[in-house]
């Protein structure tokens, strides 16, 4: 079964990129959930998700980010999605989640959006 793996890095005092490779679904959205979670606990609303590595994702992964928005945004934040993969892009465009999420190709375009 292909793993997920999740980098945090902490972007000034109040953003965190996350980077995420491999799957995102059924079996590793939890691990996701748990990465945001923590962060909205250490009051980190400004979520940047790096999906440059995310080779599939499913309806529970796209879920994690769903249920996260609605939290971030009510506390003054926002979640930013950058570079998705092909089949990532996909998924978000058959959900209708891009006209919910700002999508990205770069960093410096996610950064953008907190200013």
């Amino acid at each position: 079964m292909p793993e997920l793996t999740i980098e945090t890095k902490m972007i000034g005092e109040s953003s965190c990129l996350i980077k995420l490779s491999g799957f995102l679904d059924a079996h590793t959205f939890e691990q996701l959930d748990e990465a945001i979670s923590d962060l909205f606990d250490r009051d980190v609303f400004r979520v940047i998700a790096d999906l440059s590595g995310v080779e599939y994702i499913s309806s529970a992964g796209a879920g994690v980010f769903i249920g996260s928005l609605a939290t971030a945004q009510e506390s003054g934040g926002d979640i930013v999605l950058v570079n998705p993969t092909i089949n990532v892009r996909e998924v978000f465009d058959l959900l209708g989640l891009s006209q919910i999420f700002a999508i990205v190709n770069n960093l410096n375009e996610a950064a953008a959006k907190f200013k």
